[in-house]
């Protein structure tokens, strides 16, 4: 069980690894294509567009799990750390209702998509099928944000210091 908790933890790493890997994989056929054919493979363009979107949103998971998102610290710098206690936890919420936001909507975005009946241009596939990678990421993200804004309610500075 312990595994599937390490595997769930890093969940984000491993679908941007894969993401990646296979948007590296599409390129480079694409290269050896217009080498060895002198035409390019018109899928491909769409694929990888399509896995960036997917990799940009799961990306920021990442860097919400890790704390890793810029910040303008000059505000912060100066108040005290009640103040900035207070200041962090707005904009976590702000955070966790903008990706919400782009979750929920993404719903409606695939729903409408399905509805349609909208296919991708190159391949003819229906377009909620890369469609649904926004409210994906948007999941994962909003999940991340969630778990960092409640860890800002839960814990004081001091005791972040000591974690690191």
């Amino acid at each position: 069980m312990e595994w599937f908790k390490k595997f769930l933890g890093n969940i984000e790493e491993i679908l941007c690894a894969i993401c990646l890997s296979v948007m590296t994989m599409i390129a480079f056929i694409n290269v050896i294509a217009r080498f060895l054919l002198s035409a390019s493979l018109s899928f491909t363009d769409e694929i990888t567009t399509y896995l960036f979107v997917l990799l940009s949103l799961l990306g920021s998971a990442v860097a919400a799990k890790r704390g890793a998102h810029l910040g303008l610290t000059v505000v912060l710098d100066v108040v005290s750390p009640s103040v900035r206690k207070v200041l962090k936890t707005i904009g976590f919420l702000f955070a966790v209702l903008f990706s919400g936001s782009i979750f929920y909507y993404g719903i409606f975005m695939v729903k409408s998509q399905m509805e349609r009946g909208q296919i991708t241009a190159n391949m003819q596939w229906p377009e909620w099928i890369f469609g649904s990678f926004v409210p994906i990421g948007a999941f994962f993200l909003t999940i991340r944000f969630i778990q960092v804004f409640i860890y800002e309610l839960k814990t004081d500075e001091k005791e972040r210091k000591e974690e690191l």
